[in-house]
This record gives C-alpha cells, sequence and structure tokens, in this order.
C-alpha cells in the first residue's frame, strides 16, 4: 500500500498529468569518468579506428596552431582554439552516420573538418568574410554558433521534425561548460526528454567559461547529473581518451536512433590556449594548472597507446605529422589570398523570400556601389 492509498491520507485528484515517480538511479552518470585508454580494455580496440582518430587528432592539433597564427598575422579576426580538445572534436564527428547532424558551437572548427568541411570554410566566418562561409546541407553541419547555447534548441527541433517525418536522423549538439548556464541549454534539454527526440548533447567541461571557474557556474556534483532533473540518462567520460568519447558518443547516437530518446554526455576536458587570441588566461590560471593537464594531452594518449601494441612506428607518426604541415600549407597559401567579396552579397540567404525592407535597403546598397565606381571611374 503506498502513502496516497494509507486511510486518512491525502489522495490527490486523477490528473493525467500525475504520475509515479521515474527511478533515477538508471539516469545518473558515471561515478568516475570513463576510459578506455591505460586500461585492460584497451586491447580490445579497434585498430583501424585507432588509427583514424589519431590521424585526425594529428590534423586537428596542427589546424590549431596554424588557425592561431593567422589571427597574429591579421588574416583572421579571432580563432578560439581547441588545442587539448581535440578528442572530443574528432570522436563526436566520426560517432555519426552520414544522415546525422552536428551542430557545434563557435570552438568547434575541428568536428566540422573531421565531418568533411574544408578548413578554408570553417574559418571564413571567423575571418569576418561571408555569412556562415558554407552551405549547412552539403555535410549536414550546421553553422558554428557564436552566442552561447542557441544552437541546442535548433538541434532539439531538428531531430523531432526528422522522427515526425520518418527520417533515421541524429543530431549531436555540442556546447561548452559556459554554455550549460544559459537558459537555451536548459530549454533544449526539457523539450528533448519530453518529446524523446534522437538528439546526443556532448559538454565539453574544459574548466572555464572564458574565466570564469566552474565552481562559481554550479554546485551540482557534475554537469552530466543535470540531466537526471529532466529525464535523460547521463554519461560522464575522459574527454581527453579519444576512444572512450567515441564509444560513448556512439553508444548515445545508436540509443537515439532507436527511439530511446536524447543522451547528456558530460567530457573532461581542458583548453590549454587561451580563450581566444583576444584573452590573457595567465589572469585567471596558473602555468602549473595547464602544465598538469598537458600531461594528460589526447595526441600523446593515443599515441602512446599505438606504439604500445605495436600499431605505430615512427615512419607512420611522422607520415601523419608530414599530411598535417601539408594541410597546414594549404590553409597558409589560400587564407593569404584575398577573397572577392561581393558586397551585395550580405542580402543573400537571409530570407528565402526578400522582405520589403530587405529589397529597399538593397536597392539602396547597390544605387551606392554604382555611384562609387562611377566616382571612380572619373
Amino acid at each position: 500500500m503506498t502513502v496516497l492509498e494509507q486511510p486518512g491520507s491525502h489522495r490527490p485528484p486523477p490528473s493525467r498529468a500525475w504520475r509515479p515517480r521515474t527511478d533515477p538511479v538508471p539516469l545518473l552518470p558515471d561515478d568516475e569518468p570513463y576510459r578506455l585508454l591505460g586500461t585492460p580494455a584497451a586491447d580490445a580496440l579497434d585498430p583501424g579506428l585507432l588509427r583514424l582518430l589519431y590521424g585526425h587528432l594529428v590534423r586537428g592539433r596542427r589546424y590549431n596552431t596554424q588557425a592561431t597564427a593567422l589571427t597574429r598575422q591579421g588574416r583572421l579576426a579571432v580563432y578560439p582554439s581547441s588545442s587539448g580538445q581535440e578528442a572530443c572534436q574528432v570522436a563526436a564527428a566520426l560517432a555519426l552516420e552520414e544522415r546525422d547532424w552536428l551542430f557545434p558551437s563557435y570552438r568547434d572548427t575541428l568536428a566540422a573538418i573531421a565531418r568533411g568541411l574544408d578548413p578554408v570554410q570553417a574559418l571564413t566566418l571567423l575571418r569576418g568574410d561571408w555569412h556562415t562561409g558554407y552551405d549547412p546541407r552539403e555535410h549536414r553541419v550546421a553553422p558554428l554558433s557564436t552566442p552561447l547555447a542557441t544552437q541546442l534548441p535548433h538541434a532539439v527541433g531538428l531531430a523531432h521534425a526528422a522522427r515526425l517525418k520518418g527520417d533515421d536522423v541524429v543530431a549531436l549538439a555540442m556546447v561548452g561548460d559556459g554554455g550549460t548556464s544559459e537558459g537555451d541549454f536548459h530549454e533544449a534539454l526539457n523539450f528533448a526528454a519530453v518529446w524523446k527526440a534522437p538528439v546526443v548533447f556532448l559538454v565539453q567541461n574544459n574548466g572555464f567559461a572564458i574565466s570564469v571557474p566552474l565552481a562559481k557556474q554550479t554546485a551540482a556534483p557534475s554537469l552530466a547529473h543535470k540531466g537526471v532533473g529532466y529525464g535523460i540518462p547521463a554519461r560522464l567520460v575522459d574527454g581527453n581518451d579519444a576512444p572512450a568519447v567515441h564509444e560513448v558518443l556512439a553508444e548515445a547516437v545508436r540509443r537515439a536512433r532507436s527511439g530511446g530518446g536524447p543522451t547528456l554526455v558530460e567530457a573532461l576536458t581542458y583548453r590549454v590556449e587561451a580563450h581566444t587570441n583576444a584573452d590573457d588566461a595567465t589572469r585567471y590560471r596558473t602555468d602549473a594548472e595547464v602544465t598538469a593537464w598537458r600531461a594528460h594531452d589526447p595526441v600523446e594518449l593515443l599515441e602512446r597507446e599505438l606504439t604500445r601494441r605495436g600499431l605505430l612506428e615512427e615512419k607512420d607518426a611522422a607520415a601523419e605529422r608530414e599530411a598535417a604541415e601539408r594541410m597546414a600549407a594549404d590553409l597558409r597559401e589560400r587564407m593569404n589570398e584575398d577573397p572577392a567579396l561581393d558586397p551585395m552579397e550580405l542580402f543573400d540567404h537571409v530570407y528565402a523570400r526578400r522582405t520589403g525592407q530587405l529589397a529597399r535597403q538593397a536597392e539602396q546598397l547597390r544605387d551606392e556601389l554604382a555611384a562609387a565606381e562611377e566616382g571612380t571611374d572619373r
């Protein structure tokens, strides 16, 4: 006999809104961050997957250093480096099928590139040249989101719509620990849980929201614990362990695709570079802290595992580094070209059918450009 059934107890009126409480235990995240590298389970990991992850990590690290250099040369307005977080980036892209969608934040350029996006197109927005910089539909990569967490409700909406249409599609949305303090994060989780939308939320907890440490953002045991309040199962994973992140995300994607609903994944990682090239990270963290995390570097962790199992020789590692240098050289060459910009493109891709106000603005700009060209010809 439940408390509500005991004689004399207060019984609420029958209501569709009331339901028995869900057992929260199955929703709770791992007690410790899930790891594979350095454990006995690493011996069973697929060699092909490990080599694939390693190649992407090496190129991703070189991409980060090259893009950072481009900001110093004035070729980029800003670049938010993901050095130290490459395992999360690569694993997120590789966990998806071609038909799925990736919803990145502004720091997730590597995930977009691993998904197949042109490395130059991934930087076009940060260069300040042109809208998103790429066609989101080509590789099913949503625009790199600069506003915090706004991409999360979009991911839920797309995933829910796909399910209603009968499309076998999963959306994976990436966000930082700072983004979990935004209302969009909570709204997205709530809608996803109620609708059982096929979406996976990946929180890259790199310790800081710019200069604000996690302890000043939340008192929760972990960010993964926030899933319990919405009825979403959660996982806690070592974000620098590339195969572990891939396994957790791939499992969450399979669950979503099979109708199991959303999963919240928190990956513990670290941003070893500053927030952007405009940030001075020495003002809010110590060199000792950064050094400690460099000892847990995702590239080196995977390289050691591959070497231990005899899956990577020096010539193999050298070949990956050479491929990364070729990518960096191509990036430098193409980014050093002055783009041919058409100001009239400002009005493209705003609405499917241009509004009257937008049409008048376009006509005004067209007249101004024509007058300026006529003045130059004189």
